[in-house]
């Protein structure tokens, strides 16, 4: 019998079995290479969205439009404000009003931070801060000066007394008062000046022995001054000077 038949079988399942897996390694090839064209992509793309810049916490996203709002921490503090000044009212209040006399009357005693006077009453010497303008018992006492009245209290020594504070830094202290304080005048109140604030008295335990007077004392920049150097010149010739002024 002749074997050519079976070989010529055998030599083509070969040819098919050689045709299958080239098949088969070329399937394989491109399904490891689309792999690897998959993975390199997915890499390639997270470092991309690591090298974007984070979005901030406090962003807001709309329809593809970004609104950033900046966080608390990098907002620069405001700068304090100052009042606008339209017609120099900034300047205004750090400026000393005008003063007038308190009370009509002749000029006492005078201001002397640092040289002793004689007291009647406790008859000793000690300084004498302020002035004193001695009137009749019960005389009305006006304001200075436009401002408010800061403190009304009763002193010890001094009596009943009355602080008003003005623009500048500066009060006027007005001591030896009547227990009675005018209607409406309360701490708080808005005075001007010439207005009526109280009236003389004798509760001023330190100076009872004297004539009725008002203690009259000023300070400018927590500092006590000589309400004499703020009066113009028709109110000091009106408390009479000559001779008086430091008895």
């Amino acid at each position: 019998m002749s074997e050519k038949p079976h070989n010529s079988n055998l030599s083509e399942r070969l040819k098919k079995a050689k045709a299958n897996r080239a098949a088969i390694l070329t399937a394989v090839v491109l399904i490891v290479a689309l792999v690897v064209i998959i993975a390199v992509t997915i890499s390639t793309n997270r470092a991309k969205k690591d090298d974007l810049p984070k979005e901030d916490s406090t962003s807001q996203t709309t329809k593809g439009n970004t609104t950033t709002t900046k966080p608390p921490e990098t907002t620069a503090p405001e700068e304090t404000k100052r009042p606008e000044s339209t017609t120099g009212s900034a300047q205004v209040e750090d400026k000393l009003p005008s003063f007038s006399l308190p009370v009509n009357g002749v000029l006492s005693k005078g201001h002397d931070a640092t040289l002793q006077v004689y007291s009647t009453t406790m008859k000793d010497y000690r300084v004498h801060l302020g002035v004193d303008i001695v009137t009749e018992a019960n005389a009305p006492v006006y304001s200075a000066a436009d401002g408010k009245i800061e403190k009304i209290w009763e002193d010890t020594l001094m009596g009943y007394c009355i602080a008003v504070k003005h623009s500048g830094n500066c009060y006027t202290i007005y001591k030896n008062l009547s227990e009675t304080v005018p209607e409406g005048i309360k701490e708080g109140t808005n005075v001007r000046a010439g207005q009526l604030i109280g009236s003389v008295g004798e509760s001023a335990m330190v100076e009872v022995a004297e004539e009725p007077h008002l203690h009259f004392e000023m300070t400018v920049a927590d500092l006590s001054v000589d309400p004499l150097e703020y009066f113009d010149e028709k109110a000091l010739e009106s408390l009479k000077l000559d001779g008086s002024h430091g008895e």
